[in-house]
């Protein structure tokens, strides 16, 4: 694990001779495990950090997040920086959590100890968020996250702002959107199967899939968890199929999405499969699919065909549409730039008191769903909406609700 640090331009903010100055002046020289970067201090910097999973499972992930960071960062130092604070430029602090939460929470401490951070992007994945924000919780630090845990928002901590929806929204709104795509091509659901990863992404999600088939009156023929990492999805296709099922439900991340759908081809299981995000919704599904992936449906918290305007600048600077976990860290980085532009200080009380309750409009944020960012005083972003996405070749394109959809969703009978 190597370090380097990200430093654009000239820099301005709160900094005297500490480690953090000494490091930003060493441009793209390791200095420590677990970090990496590029820098070159010209003054003082406004240091953040960004604990992402860039090896192991979820290190696609992690990359999508990190491309996210350094594209809005690097439009912000371009603009001026943050001129409140006489132009005082970010310096992006990337440290690598891998896939694993006992090293994630390691590598955040050091990050934390060894650097003066205004504020940390992490984690994608929800086991590896929880164990990192109980880190920046004792240090005082705002953690801007897209996980979806529930437990994120629910432990009162004061330090985490969860940019989406929770796992428990996002699942009955997986159903939700389900029944009505259902219901205009002629078919009710009266039974659904639902597996799901048992990590705390997966079971938040499949617990909002359970309250909403309760409310709809909906039968689960299939409630299976599994662990993350599964090296054979037989057993889980074999009872798929015997539960007769009329529309499947996985929760799950990349590796395993691909070999749920694979499973369900090669025994010729074609329900409609409505997939929890995460791996359902990156180029890599499709590429490992290929012709398999078209028409699978999946709940997303954002995704890049409502603001063509803004995700434009991610494809063309990267190659590759704008995943929502891009679209959501971009607003993020957006949200506590205005947020320091309204304190005009680093002060981390005074910050995250205006992140708690201020409506964040304009810049990014208009590319979230619900138009702007707000945090409730738990940290959860109220104005969040979950969309329905569909792939269509290459691309995935919002097909519910209706107030988003840019094209009418195909069903499977």
């Amino acid at each position: 694990m190597d370090l380097k640090k990200t430093a654009h331009s000239a820099f301005g903010g709160k900094t005297a001779l500490t480690r953090r100055s000494l490091l930003a002046s060493a441009a793209g020289l390791a200095m420590a495990s677990g970090f990496s970067g590029v820098g070159h201090a010209q003054g003082k910097a406004i240091n953040i950090g960004a604990i992402l999973p860039l090896s192991g499972a979820n290190a696609q992930f992690g990359i999508n997040s990190r491309n996210a960071i350094e594209l809005v960062v690097d439009e912000i130092n371009a603009a001026g920086g943050i001129k409140a604070l006489g132009g005082a430029k970010f310096n992006l602090i990337v440290a690598d959590a891998t896939s694993t939460p006992t090293t994630a929470a390691s590598v955040a401490q050091r990050l934390v100890s060894q650097n003066e951070i205004v504020a940390a992007f992490g984690c994608f994945a929800s086991a590896l968020t929880l164990a990192v924000s109980e880190v920046t919780e004792r240090a005082g630090i705002p953690l801007f996250t897209q996980s979806f845990s529930d437990q994120l928002t629910g432990r009162g901590f004061e330090n985490i702002f969860q940019v989406v929806a929770k796992g428990s929204v996002l699942g009955k709104a997986q159903l939700d959107g389900c029944i009505e795509i259902a219901k205009a091509a002629g078919q009710k659901l009266d039974r659904i199967a639902i597996m799901f990863e048992d990590t705390a992404y997966g079971t938040s999600q499949a617990g909002g899939l359970r309250a909403g088939a309760k409310a709809a009156g909906i039968e689960i023929v299939m409630d299976e968890g599994y662990p993350l990492g599964i090296t054979d999805v037989t057993p889980l296709i074999n009872k798929l199929r015997a539960s007769n099922a009329q529309a499947v439900f996985p929760v799950s991340y990349l590796n395993d999405s691909l070999q749920i759908v694979r499973g369900m081809r090669q025994q010729k299981l074609e329900i409609p499969t409505i997939g929890g995000a995460a791996g359902y919704i990156i180029p890599d599904f499709e590429k490992g699919l290929g012709a398999s992936a078209e028409n699978v449906l999946s709940i997303s918290p954002a995704t890049y065909d409502l603001a063509p305007e803004f995700t434009e600048r991610f494809r063309k600077r990267f190659g590759y549409f704008m995943v929502h976990e891009a679209v959501e860290f971009a607003a993020a980085v957006d949200v506590l730039a205005q947020a320091l532009e309204m304190t005009k200080s680093t002060d981390l009380d005074a910050l995250r008191k205006v992140l708690h309750g201020t409506k964040f409009t304009g810049g990014w944020t208009k590319a979230m769903t619900g138009g702007a960012v707000q945090f409730d005083k738990t940290g959860l972003n109220t104005l969040s909406v979950p969309v329905m996405v569909q792939w269509r070749g290459k691309d995935l394109v919002t097909v519910w609700p209706d107030s988003f959809a840019k094209s009418k969703p195909v069903w499977k009978l």
